[in-house]
């Protein structure tokens, strides 16, 4: 559970199977890492493993868009901080961004990579969306409320794909 501070916060290390031919985290092992992270914030929410068995209930990733700021190499620690920006009965809009902790470079500055992501609450019965039951709503709500409490802005956040003309 929460005590709705934000960011939420997970943490990994850059194993060197996830590494590519130049040496660099693979792109693929970024949203890995972001789903992982997002496990964490179902956790967090009340709907963690037992509870989705209990309830028949789980989180769907309707759309995700991933930002690529900056280069991560096998052994890195990883700091994923999740914030909620959004929400409705159905929805949680979420914003995720991963630091390379001890990087002097990174650490307290610029994320490596950025993601927003639209989840959907579903009854698994059907599949069909569902509303959040009360409890689960609550803890998403404080934690909107937490993260436009700090003021956070999310700066890769409502970005579309275009080449700039």
């Amino acid at each position: 559970m929460t005590n709705a501070t934000a960011p939420l916060v997970y943490r990994d290390t850059v194993r060197a199977d996830w590494v590519d031919y130049n040496g660099h985290l693979r792109d693929a092992y970024y949203m890995l890492i972001y789903s992982f992270a997002t496990d964490a914030l179902l956790d967090a929410i009340g709907l963690d493993a037992a509870a989705r068995e209990a309830r028949g209930r789980s989180m769907y990733t309707l759309e995700a868009h991933l930002n690529y700021l900056r280069e991560v190499k096998a052994g890195a620690r990883l700091r994923v901080e999740m914030r909620v920006l959004e929400h409705d009965a159905k929805r949680v809009r979420v914003y995720l961004e991963m630091y390379a902790e001890g990087d002097v470079a990174v650490d307290g500055a610029a994320p490596v990579a950025a993601s927003e992501q639209l989840l959907l609450h579903v009854d698994r019965a059907g599949p069909r969306a569902a509303p959040f039951d009360a409890d689960v709503l609550a803890r998403v709500a404080a934690l909107r409320e937490a993260s436009s409490a700090e003021g956070f802005v999310p700066r890769h956040a409502a970005r579309t794909i275009a080449l700039a003309r």
